[in-house]
Protein backbone atom coordinates (compact mmCIF):
# COMPACT_ATOMS: atom_id res chain seq x y z
CA UNK A 1 0.00 0.00 0.00
CA UNK A 2 3.02 2.12 0.87
CA UNK A 3 4.19 1.81 -2.30
CA UNK A 4 1.08 3.11 -4.24
CA UNK A 5 0.41 6.23 -2.07
CA UNK A 6 4.01 7.35 -3.14
CA UNK A 7 3.77 7.03 -6.78
CA UNK A 8 -0.06 9.02 -6.33
CA UNK A 9 1.86 11.71 -4.38
CA UNK A 10 4.78 11.87 -6.78
CA UNK A 11 2.06 11.72 -9.68
CA UNK A 12 0.60 14.89 -8.15
CA UNK A 13 4.18 16.53 -7.34
CA UNK A 14 4.61 16.06 -11.67
CA UNK A 15 1.28 17.36 -12.20
CA UNK A 16 1.44 20.37 -10.29
CA UNK A 17 4.46 21.53 -11.26
CA UNK A 18 3.78 20.81 -14.94
CA UNK A 19 0.60 23.27 -14.57
CA UNK A 20 2.65 25.93 -12.74
CA UNK A 21 5.13 26.10 -15.11
CA UNK A 22 2.30 25.71 -18.03
CA UNK A 23 0.84 28.79 -16.13
CA UNK A 24 4.16 30.84 -16.41
CA UNK A 25 4.46 30.31 -19.44
CA UNK A 26 1.08 31.36 -20.71
CA UNK A 27 1.30 34.40 -18.67
CA UNK A 28 4.40 35.35 -20.35
CA UNK A 29 2.51 35.11 -23.83
CA UNK A 30 0.30 36.73 -22.88
CA UNK A 31 2.29 39.38 -21.45
CA UNK A 32 4.12 39.48 -24.65
CA UNK A 33 1.21 40.17 -26.78
CA UNK A 34 -0.07 42.48 -24.48
CA UNK A 35 3.19 44.37 -25.22
CA UNK A 36 3.56 44.03 -28.27
CA UNK A 37 -0.08 45.19 -29.29
CA UNK A 38 0.85 48.74 -27.44
CA UNK A 39 3.86 50.34 -28.44
CA UNK A 40 4.90 53.55 -26.55
CA UNK A 41 3.84 56.91 -28.03
CA UNK A 42 6.73 58.60 -29.99
CA UNK A 43 7.97 61.56 -28.54
CA UNK A 44 8.63 64.11 -30.74
CA UNK A 45 10.38 67.73 -31.01
CA UNK A 46 7.79 69.43 -33.47
CA UNK A 47 5.31 71.76 -31.43
CA UNK A 48 2.68 70.05 -33.56
CA UNK A 49 1.43 66.59 -34.78
CA UNK A 50 -1.33 64.45 -36.23
CA UNK A 51 -1.00 60.86 -37.88
CA UNK A 52 -4.38 58.78 -39.15
CA UNK A 53 -5.17 55.37 -40.78
CA UNK A 54 -5.56 56.75 -44.56
CA UNK A 55 -7.64 54.07 -45.26
CA UNK A 56 -9.87 54.09 -42.34
CA UNK A 57 -9.33 57.72 -41.29
CA UNK A 58 -8.55 56.19 -37.69
CA UNK A 59 -6.50 58.78 -35.48
CA UNK A 60 -3.38 57.40 -34.88
CA UNK A 61 -1.22 60.29 -33.04
CA UNK A 62 -2.30 63.45 -31.80
CA UNK A 63 0.20 66.01 -30.17
CA UNK A 64 -1.61 70.03 -29.96
CA UNK A 65 -2.97 68.50 -33.39
CA UNK A 66 -5.74 71.25 -33.23
CA UNK A 67 -3.48 74.05 -32.55
CA UNK A 68 -3.29 77.01 -34.95
CA UNK A 69 0.29 77.50 -36.45
CA UNK A 70 1.98 79.06 -39.80
CA UNK A 71 2.37 76.37 -42.14
CA UNK A 72 5.28 77.82 -44.47
CA UNK A 73 5.27 75.86 -47.82
CA UNK A 74 2.85 73.40 -47.16
CA UNK A 75 0.70 75.36 -48.08
CA UNK A 76 1.15 74.37 -51.66
CA UNK A 77 -0.76 71.22 -51.33
CA UNK A 78 -3.88 73.31 -51.38
CA UNK A 79 -2.49 75.13 -53.83
CA UNK A 80 -2.19 71.86 -55.99
CA UNK A 81 -5.59 70.24 -55.12
CA UNK A 82 -7.42 73.87 -55.98
CA UNK A 83 -5.38 73.45 -59.63
CA UNK A 84 -6.48 69.72 -59.85
CA UNK A 85 -9.73 70.41 -58.86
CA UNK A 86 -10.53 72.63 -61.79
CA UNK A 87 -13.03 71.14 -63.87
CA UNK A 88 -11.37 69.44 -67.05
CA UNK A 89 -8.40 71.17 -65.98
CA UNK A 90 -5.81 70.45 -69.34
CA UNK A 91 -2.03 69.36 -67.73
CA UNK A 92 -0.76 70.17 -71.18
CA UNK A 93 -2.01 73.53 -71.27
CA UNK A 94 1.19 76.09 -71.64
CA UNK A 95 1.54 78.66 -69.17
CA UNK A 96 3.67 81.99 -70.08
CA UNK A 97 5.92 82.72 -67.28
CA UNK A 98 5.74 86.34 -66.74
CA UNK A 99 8.11 89.01 -64.81
CA UNK A 100 5.82 89.83 -61.92
CA UNK A 101 6.38 85.72 -60.90
CA UNK A 102 10.46 86.07 -60.85
CA UNK A 103 10.40 89.96 -59.25
CA UNK A 104 8.10 88.30 -56.89
CA UNK A 105 10.79 85.76 -55.63
CA UNK A 106 13.46 88.70 -55.67
CA UNK A 107 11.27 90.67 -53.07
CA UNK A 108 10.51 87.74 -51.11
CA UNK A 109 13.69 85.95 -51.25
CA UNK A 110 11.41 82.76 -51.86
CA UNK A 111 12.00 79.51 -52.68
CA UNK A 112 11.39 78.84 -56.25
CA UNK A 113 12.03 76.82 -59.58
CA UNK A 114 14.02 79.04 -61.58
CA UNK A 115 11.49 79.46 -63.61
CA UNK A 116 12.65 81.62 -66.61
CA UNK A 117 10.77 84.81 -68.25
CA UNK A 118 8.94 84.63 -71.49
CA UNK A 119 9.50 80.33 -71.45
CA UNK A 120 6.22 78.53 -71.79
CA UNK A 121 5.88 75.91 -69.46
CA UNK A 122 2.86 73.55 -68.85
CA UNK A 123 0.69 73.47 -66.10
CA UNK A 124 1.81 69.76 -65.51
CA UNK A 125 5.27 71.00 -65.32
CA UNK A 126 4.24 73.96 -62.88
CA UNK A 127 2.80 71.15 -60.76
CA UNK A 128 6.50 69.65 -60.29
CA UNK A 129 8.42 72.95 -59.94
CA UNK A 130 5.59 73.93 -57.05
CA UNK A 131 5.97 70.35 -55.13
CA UNK A 132 9.49 69.72 -55.66
CA UNK A 133 11.67 72.33 -55.49
CA UNK A 134 8.84 74.34 -53.88
CA UNK A 135 8.96 76.96 -56.73
CA UNK A 136 6.70 80.01 -55.22
CA UNK A 137 7.41 81.52 -58.96
CA UNK A 138 5.09 78.33 -59.79
CA UNK A 139 2.99 78.85 -57.19
CA UNK A 140 2.30 82.64 -58.54
CA UNK A 141 1.84 81.58 -62.24
CA UNK A 142 -0.54 78.69 -61.30
CA UNK A 143 -2.78 81.12 -58.90
CA UNK A 144 -2.30 83.85 -62.08
CA UNK A 145 -3.92 80.75 -64.27
CA UNK A 146 -6.60 79.60 -62.47
CA UNK A 147 -8.10 82.63 -60.16
CA UNK A 148 -10.66 84.37 -62.36
CA UNK A 149 -10.93 88.49 -62.95
CA UNK A 150 -8.94 90.95 -65.67
CA UNK A 151 -6.03 91.87 -63.56
CA UNK A 152 -3.51 89.88 -62.01
CA UNK A 153 -4.32 91.09 -58.31
CA UNK A 154 -8.17 90.37 -58.99
CA UNK A 155 -7.05 86.15 -60.24
CA UNK A 156 -4.70 85.54 -57.37
CA UNK A 157 -7.20 87.06 -54.79
CA UNK A 158 -9.67 84.99 -56.69
CA UNK A 159 -7.21 81.64 -56.23
CA UNK A 160 -6.99 82.16 -52.28
CA UNK A 161 -11.03 82.35 -52.34
CA UNK A 162 -10.75 79.08 -54.23
CA UNK A 163 -8.20 77.87 -51.60
CA UNK A 164 -10.23 78.87 -48.52
CA UNK A 165 -13.81 77.80 -50.08
CA UNK A 166 -12.20 73.93 -50.57
CA UNK A 167 -10.68 74.46 -46.87
CA UNK A 168 -14.86 75.01 -46.20
CA UNK A 169 -15.80 72.28 -48.30
CA UNK A 170 -13.78 70.02 -46.46
CA UNK A 171 -15.33 70.98 -42.70
CA UNK A 172 -11.73 72.08 -41.62
CA UNK A 173 -12.38 75.05 -39.05
CA UNK A 174 -8.52 76.05 -38.46
CA UNK A 175 -7.79 76.35 -41.55
CA UNK A 176 -7.16 80.38 -43.73
CA UNK A 177 -5.04 80.62 -45.91
CA UNK A 178 -4.13 84.59 -47.66
CA UNK A 179 -1.23 83.60 -49.72
CA UNK A 180 -0.94 80.82 -52.89
CA UNK A 181 2.74 79.48 -51.57
CA UNK A 182 2.93 79.72 -47.39
CA UNK A 183 4.22 83.41 -47.59
CA UNK A 184 1.33 85.11 -45.98
CA UNK A 185 0.51 88.10 -44.24
CA UNK A 186 -0.08 86.93 -40.89
CA UNK A 187 -3.78 85.07 -41.59
CA UNK A 188 -2.47 82.21 -43.29
CA UNK A 189 -2.49 79.00 -40.88
CA UNK A 190 -3.64 75.47 -40.48
CA UNK A 191 -3.05 72.78 -38.05
CA UNK A 192 -2.07 69.17 -38.15
CA UNK A 193 -4.91 67.41 -38.23
CA UNK A 194 -6.44 69.95 -41.23
CA UNK A 195 -3.57 70.12 -43.41
CA UNK A 196 -3.28 66.03 -43.03
CA UNK A 197 -6.98 65.84 -43.87
CA UNK A 198 -5.73 68.15 -47.11
CA UNK A 199 -3.40 65.75 -47.96
CA UNK A 200 -5.62 62.97 -47.92
CA UNK A 201 -7.51 64.24 -50.01
CA UNK A 202 -5.05 65.43 -52.70
CA UNK A 203 -3.28 62.16 -52.77
CA UNK A 204 -6.64 60.79 -54.19
CA UNK A 205 -5.56 62.66 -57.16
CA UNK A 206 -3.34 60.17 -59.46
CA UNK A 207 -1.65 63.34 -60.92
CA UNK A 208 -1.03 64.75 -57.40
CA UNK A 209 0.50 61.49 -56.20
CA UNK A 210 2.91 61.23 -59.03
CA UNK A 211 4.05 64.12 -58.52
CA UNK A 212 4.74 64.14 -54.87
CA UNK A 213 6.45 61.00 -54.88
CA UNK A 214 8.81 61.87 -57.75
CA UNK A 215 12.73 62.17 -56.26
CA UNK A 216 13.47 64.50 -59.59
CA UNK A 217 12.86 65.41 -62.77
CA UNK A 218 14.04 67.04 -65.46
CA UNK A 219 11.07 68.63 -67.62
CA UNK A 220 11.57 69.88 -71.45
CA UNK A 221 10.15 73.55 -71.85
CA UNK A 222 9.50 76.03 -74.52
CA UNK A 223 11.57 79.07 -74.78
CA UNK A 224 10.78 82.36 -76.08
CA UNK A 225 12.36 81.65 -78.83
CA UNK A 226 10.10 78.54 -79.93
CA UNK A 227 13.53 76.60 -78.83
CA UNK A 228 13.38 74.89 -75.71
CA UNK A 229 15.36 73.88 -72.34
CA UNK A 230 15.88 71.23 -69.66
CA UNK A 231 14.31 72.27 -66.14
CA UNK A 232 15.62 69.81 -63.96
CA UNK A 233 13.80 69.67 -60.35
CA UNK A 234 15.14 67.51 -57.24
CA UNK A 235 12.35 67.11 -54.02
CA UNK A 236 13.20 68.45 -51.02
CA UNK A 237 11.22 65.78 -49.32
CA UNK A 238 14.26 63.84 -47.52
CA UNK A 239 11.55 60.75 -46.87
CA UNK A 240 11.81 59.95 -50.24
CA UNK A 241 14.32 57.22 -50.85
CA UNK A 242 15.10 57.20 -46.80
CA UNK A 243 11.51 55.73 -45.42
CA UNK A 244 10.50 52.44 -46.93
CA UNK A 245 7.05 53.00 -48.32
CA UNK A 246 7.43 57.21 -48.56
CA UNK A 247 4.86 58.65 -51.32
CA UNK A 248 5.24 61.94 -50.29
CA UNK A 249 3.98 64.90 -49.33
CA UNK A 250 5.11 68.22 -49.03
CA UNK A 251 7.72 70.32 -46.48
CA UNK A 252 7.86 73.74 -45.66
CA UNK A 253 9.48 76.46 -43.67
CA UNK A 254 9.56 79.83 -42.83
CA UNK A 255 10.52 82.16 -40.08
CA UNK A 256 7.45 81.56 -38.24
CA UNK A 257 6.47 78.11 -39.50
CA UNK A 258 10.25 76.79 -38.75
CA UNK A 259 10.36 73.32 -40.14
CA UNK A 260 6.80 71.81 -41.02
CA UNK A 261 6.62 68.48 -43.01
CA UNK A 262 3.19 66.56 -44.53
CA UNK A 263 4.17 62.65 -45.03
CA UNK A 264 2.91 59.88 -46.11
CA UNK A 265 3.78 56.09 -46.34
CA UNK A 266 2.59 52.68 -47.51
CA UNK A 267 3.39 49.14 -46.24
CA UNK A 268 2.09 45.73 -46.94
CA UNK A 269 -1.18 47.82 -47.82
CA UNK A 270 -1.43 50.44 -45.41
CA UNK A 271 -1.34 54.04 -45.18
CA UNK A 272 -0.57 55.96 -42.47
CA UNK A 273 -0.77 60.07 -43.37
CA UNK A 274 0.33 62.73 -41.42
CA UNK A 275 2.03 66.37 -40.27
CA UNK A 276 4.17 67.92 -38.21
CA UNK A 277 4.38 71.53 -37.71
CA UNK A 278 7.01 73.85 -35.42
CA UNK A 279 10.05 71.31 -35.85
CA UNK A 280 13.51 72.86 -34.83
CA UNK A 281 14.99 71.89 -38.63
CA UNK A 282 14.99 69.70 -41.38
CA UNK A 283 16.96 66.55 -39.58
CA UNK A 284 14.08 67.22 -36.58
CA UNK A 285 11.09 67.45 -38.78
CA UNK A 286 12.13 64.04 -40.51
CA UNK A 287 13.15 62.18 -37.39
CA UNK A 288 9.71 63.18 -36.10
CA UNK A 289 7.66 62.15 -39.29
CA UNK A 290 9.49 58.62 -39.60
CA UNK A 291 8.96 57.92 -35.26
CA UNK A 292 5.56 58.65 -35.79
CA UNK A 293 5.33 56.35 -39.29
CA UNK A 294 7.14 53.91 -37.57
CA UNK A 295 4.57 53.63 -34.44
CA UNK A 296 1.36 53.85 -36.95
CA UNK A 297 2.38 50.98 -38.89
CA UNK A 298 2.77 49.34 -35.49
CA UNK A 299 -0.64 49.83 -34.36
Amino acid sequence: MKIGIKRINRVSVTATVTLTAGAVLAGGSFASTAHAATPPAPKIVAKGGFLMNDGTGKTLFTKSADTRRATGSTTKIMTALVVLSQKNVNLKSKVTIQKAYSDYIVSKNASSARLIVGDKVTVGQLLYGLMLPSGCDAAYALADKFGTGTTRAARVKSFIGKMNSTAKSLKLKNTRFDSFDGIGNGNNYSTPRDLTKIASQAMKNSTFRSVVKTKSTKQKVTTKSGGYRYMSWTNTNKLLGSYSGATGVKTGSGPTAKYCLVFAATRKGKTVIGTVLTSTSEANRTADAKKMMDYGFKK
